[in-house]
């Protein structure tokens, strides 16, 4: 890698790398982390395979991508702020049953999306928390439009599924 090939073809896709990196990791600094290590990885790339590739930008958006990916499922912790907030919201003004029962609701939803499969967890969070659209979230995860669709669907059934079982079977109908 040569400094004028990196400065014309991948410095300028510096905010779109970011962008999807912040998108798929939900964390700033992680973006940033992911964004340098991208930069890293191709400053390293060997003369041979720098001269195999076609488009610099669709590879530095694949290993944005794919470091994004292993970033995020490396976390112990899965985000929860989005369910938080919207317990805190509903609670302001609310009476304190209510604010305990906003925050039971909020715990139920994170645990059930917690619960589901992977791809099925990412794909909910990347359409209903950070509002990408479907073709965005085929780009960012490599898959078909019908599975961002298949995956989403079964997503939103399986929590809206636990949810109606858990409320049914709750004695303080949750």
């Amino acid at each position: 890698m040569n400094w004028t090939i990196f400065h014309q073809r991948i410095f300028p896709n510096r905010h779109r790398l970011y962008r999807i990196a912040l998108r798929i990791t939900g964390n700033a600094q992680d973006a940033e982390d992911v964004v340098q290590e991208v930069w890293e990885k191709v400053w390293k790339s060997t003369e041979y395979q720098s001269a195999s590739i076609r488009n610099w930008e669709a590879w530095c958006m694949v290993l944005t991508r794919n470091l994004s990916i292993d970033k995020f499922n490396a976390q112990a912790q899965r985000r929860t702020i989005p369910l938080d907030v919207l317990a805190g919201r509903k609670a302001v003004g609310a009476d304190p049953a209510q604010s305990a029962e906003s925050n039971d609701l909020a715990h139920h939803v994170r645990r059930m999306i917690q619960e589901l499969p992977e791809k099925q967890r990412l794909v909910m969070h990347l359409r209903d928390i950070e509002e990408l659209s479907y073709e965005e979230i085929a780009a960012v995860l490599d898959i078909s439009m019908d599975q961002v669709k298949v995956n989403l669907h079964r997503a939103r059934k399986t929590v809206r599924d636990k949810l109606y079982v858990a409320k049914t079977k709750s004695p303080l109908n949750i």
